[in-house]
């Protein structure tokens, strides 16, 4: 499918994507993918903001690091235009404190601050280059950009007729539609916890991502009452940095133990105890997923060095964006590395973000794009259709969502 850009000049170019890996990694070209390049006008943004975009969930999330009741995002709203045609994109800003720095009043006043400095400015026309200019705008800022350069992408996909995940991962963006989540279990008590297990299991998932490291004691009981409830239900447990190098271990024996089958284990320890994480993806056979570890390319890389972990979760939010997950995607699928598409907890426009990333990427060996079916309501529709666990995404341009009649006014 050719693009606006690509129309004009008769072809729809592509360039390379290097990635430079530690020593004793080789350095290779990954992939082809498509490159727009206007000619004969400029891509300029008309208008940009931010809106609240706070919505309850069903029951409370809990997790080692706190507590969600409440969406904390922004919407972000971008409008371009290209030789006479406009389109708007939408972005979902996805904050979680503590996980994340920003709040969502912090987003709201960089969105605003930013607005003035963006709008009228010629933008360029490849993802690569768009994540640059956006890193150099607002540093130290990875969720507002998230947001921003999300919206940016999706009105640019639409201007050119392409869905996001082809802009991003070309032709095998383009090929790539579906994929099979899992659904997330935060921490209460064990015998809810195992209830919540049973009716998810119910609806078709076969994977459940459950939440640990607040309590080691309860978490063991947590895992042990899941597995009865679920006999052969596969389990990727998270305990998002709350646990040493010794009670990750012990935690996995105890799966072991209780004959769970253990997918992976995510981010047992802090983010910055790599020592500790390395000890844990040494000792246990489930392979450790690094998360809050890996934010940036040069995280990822000190994470490769140090064998701390033999996967990691790209999330657009804590990464500053699509193009930035999906380099550090690409860079550690070349290493060897496992892939999982995660997300914070975000409505239908985060999740479908996240889906075009991993199916940009060709499919992930992990998805976990759940939280918006732990929302109370959905401001938006489109993006995807699915049926229990499996997503399919439409081909519609641009991320395919739209905000739903009730919220339009």
């Amino acid at each position: 499918m050719a693009g606006a850009f690509a129309r004009e000049r008769g072809c729809y170019p592509s360039e390379a994507l290097r990635v430079s890996l530690p020593a004793g990694h080789a350095r290779a070209t990954l992939v082809r993918r498509p490159v727009l390049r206007p000619s004969g006008g400029d891509l300029r943004i008309e208008s940009l903001s931010g809106r609240p975009l706070s919505v309850s969930l069903i029951e409370p999330f809990v997790i080692a690091s706190g507590r969600v009741d409440t969406t904390r995002a922004v919407e972000v709203e971008a409008c371009l235009s290209y030789n006479g045609k406009r389109a708007t994109g939408l972005g979902e800003a996805a904050c979680l404190p503590p996980v994340t720095l920003e709040d969502q009043p912090d987003v709201l006043r960089a969105i605003d601050r930013a607005a003035p400095a963006l709008v009228g400015l010629a933008l360029p026309a490849n993802p690569r280059d768009l994540a640059a200019l956006l890193h150099g705008l607002l540093p130290g800022l990875p969720v507002t950009r998230a947001g921003i350069e999300t919206a940016l992408l999706d009105a640019m996909a639409r201007i050119s007729d392409l869905p996001v995940r082809s802009l991003l991962g070309g032709e095998l963006g383009t090929l790539t539609t579906a994929l099979e989540t899992d659904i997330t279990i935060s921490i209460a008590e064990p015998g809810h916890m195992a209830h919540l297990a049973r009716a998810w299991h119910a609806r078709g998932f076969r994977s459940l991502k459950v939440k640990v490291g607040a309590d080691f004691d309860a978490d063991a009981r947590a895992l042990e009452a899941i597995g009865r409830a679920v006999a052969g239900v596969r389990l990727r447990i998270d305990a998002n940095a709350g646990l040493s190098a010794r009670q990750a271990i012990a935690l996995a024996r105890e799966c072991d133990n209780l004959g769970l089958t253990l997918e992976c284990f995510e981010q047992p320890c802090a983010a910055s105890d790599l020592d500790a994480m390395a000890e844990v993806a040494a000792t246990i056979g489930a392979p450790v997923i690094a998360d809050e570890s890996v934010k940036t390319y040069e995280d990822l890389a000190a994470v490769m060095q140090r064998g701390c972990a033999r996967g990691v979760n790209l999330k657009i939010a804590k990464m500053g964006g699509m193009f930035p997950a999906y380099r550090i995607g690409m860079a550690a699928r070349a290493g060897g590395l496992k892939l999982m598409a995660g997300g914070m907890v975000e409505t239908r426009l985060g999740m479908t973000a996240g889906a075009h990333l991993a199916c940009a990427l060709g499919g992930v060996d992990f998805v976990d794009l759940d939280t918006a079916w732990l929302l109370e309501s959905d401001p938006y529709e489109g993006g995807y259709s699915a049926s229990g666990p499996h997503y399919s995404l439409s081909g519609a341009a641009g991320l395919g969502v739209g905000r739903r009649a009730t919220e339009k006014a």
